[in-house]
């Protein structure tokens, strides 16, 4: 893939053509809302169907990068998908969502052509990492997909993982540094304290969301001007929390 710079409301990004598309199926529209956002936030495009049979279509009309797959659903389960999709020659790379911890479940998958799994509950920096791990083994063309993210005096290097505030680097714990990412990859988005939660942990995690609260108190002592009269990270009263450009 090629990279080219583009500046959106004072942001610059790499953009990288023929961005990887991917096809979550799960019957969960809590699974489903969740990895739609964190994955393009993280630069894929993503689709979603509810079940397998519906999925089937979505897969010949959108023709996915890679297809996360729940085993147990409705109408036409994961197992019965992976049946059909491969006997139409599909080679795309599937990682199952499977709640399944029994070895055999995990290599018939396997062994029915899936390439991966991720037992439930995951964390999506978990899944996120297994993704990119498929999409280098299926896609070796693929480009390292660094992106820089600028807003005001704000810079992200997602790649090196290192921000900086007026050209002096802030040193950010990774909640933190995943909590800036996922505002400045959109800004204006309000996001709110469970989502962002959830973002950071995963389905997994059984936290408070006031969690949320204090990791958002150090960000913004970290970097912003004045933290008490925030100009980038903005409270949504009653909802949560938005980064508002430059």
């Amino acid at each position: 893939m090629i990279a080219r710079p583009c500046v959106v409301w004072g942001y610059t990004f790499r953009i990288f053509t023929m961005a990887k598309t991917i096809l979550v199926v799960d019957d969960n529209a809590g699974v489903r809302t969740l990895a739609r956002e964190y994955l393009t936030a993280e630069g894929f495009r993503v689709i979603v169907a509810e079940n397998g049979r519906q999925a089937l279509f979505v897969a010949r009309d959108e023709k996915p990068d890679l297809i996360l797959l729940d085993i147990m659903m409705p109408e036409m389960g994961g197992y019965d998908f992976i049946r059909a999709y491969r006997k139409e020659a599909k080679t795309t790379p599937i990682i199952l969502l499977t709640a399944r911890l029994e070895e055999t479940d995990k290599v018939l998958g396997l062994e029915l052509g899936a390439d991966d799994y991720v037992t439930k509950p995951f964390g999506m920096r978990e899944l996120l990492a297994r993704i990119r791990a498929v999409l280098r083994r299926a896609y070796p063309e693929i480009a390292p997909t660094a992106e820089v993210l600028r807003s005001g005096d704000i810079t992200l290097d997602k790649d090196s993982r290192i921000v900086k505030v007026n050209d002096r680097v802030v040193n950010l714990t990774p909640s933190e540094f995943e909590l800036l990412a996922l505002l400045m990859a959109t800004p204006g988005r309000v996001y709110s304290r469970a989502t962002l939660l959830e973002n950071l942990q995963g389905t997994s995690f059984e936290g408070i969301e006031r969690t949320v609260d204090v990791h958002i108190r150090n960000l913004r002592t970290k970097v912003e001007t004045d933290p008490s009269h925030p100009q980038y990270i903005e409270t949504v009263f009653g909802v949560g929390y938005r980064f508002r450009a430059a």
